[in-house]
């Protein structure tokens, strides 16, 4: 099953994985306002559909994941127009963000600004040899504004990622993996089957688990040890009496495979 959202963004569905695909070719996934506003649009859909267990961002252009802003359209904008566009391209990153279940990037070739900014907006990256990832925007007067400067030092540390925007350098796939920009290195032309053979191993846990647990991790993530317990405990209490969990320690006892209510 598919279905578009304008003309630069499609999604198609894979059992429990829902597949958000890149798909303006002709400029390397840039993201324009038009795609801006589908993203955030296709993004909203998925997290009102209980029957989507994670997510996974890719692109159809064959040597690109995505190249960042539409630096063409941007150059075109007054300053008025500028400011106006700016909560199109906020929501557009927050959309990924803010997903309720897993999100699982597969990147190849250029991530870069805007394009990273996506992959860091999700839980995992998987990328093939050919991936280049990199926040170049100091090298044309902006800085990274859709959630670089915040994500990547969660990622990497602050050092780390201090080093990376000042320098505005680009990182190919080996050295990326070894500095944790990304998590997997698949092999080439690999990264969409590994990540969604990854979301498949994950789609067939709990939904309620899966969102629980990625509450937890989210909101849990920089506070002191003391009050991340609370955010566990709270999500814990969140799935501890639900259907869920009623099934999954049945099947275990039953050694079968759980069927998921899902509530």
């Amino acid at each position: 099953m598919e279905r578009r959202f304008g003309d630069f963004v499609e999604v198609r569905r894979h059992g429990y994985v829902a597949e958000l695909a890149l798909d303006r070719p002709k400029a390397m996934n840039a993201v324009s306002s038009a795609m801006a506003r589908s993203i955030g649009e296709a993004c909203a859909a998925l997290a009102d559909d209980r029957d989507v267990r994670v997510v996974v961002l890719s692109s159809t252009h064959e040597r690109a994941f995505c190249v960042g802003a539409d630096l063409k359209e941007r150059n075109s904008f007054s300053d008025a127009e500028l400011v106006r566009q700016r909560p199109v391209a906020r929501a557009a990153y927050t959309g990924v963000l803010e997903l309720p279940m897993p999100t699982i990037a597969a990147v190849h070739g250029f991530a870069l600004g805007g394009g990273f900014e996506l992959a860091l907006s999700c839980d995992v990256i998987v990328a093939d040899p050919t991936a280049v990832v990199g926040l170049p925007e100091v090298s044309v007067g902006v800085i990274p504004g859709g959630g670089g400067t915040q994500l990547l030092p969660r990622r990497v540390g602050a050092a780390r990622a201090a080093e990376l925007i000042f320098s505005a350098r680009r990182v190919e796939a080996a050295e990326a993996k070894e500095l944790g920009l990304v998590d997997v290195v698949a092999g080439a032309g690999e990264d969409r089957d590994e990540a969604l053979a990854l979301a498949a191993r994950m789609a067939g846990n709990s939904p309620v688990g899966l969102r629980a647990a990625k509450r937890a991790l989210r909101l849990g993530h920089g506070l002191d040890l003391r009050a991340g317990l609370e955010v566990e405990d709270a999500a814990w209490r969140s799935v501890a009496f639900s259907g869920d969990r009623a099934e999954g320690v049945a099947a275990f006892n039953e050694k079968r495979t759980p069927e998921w209510p899902g509530e």
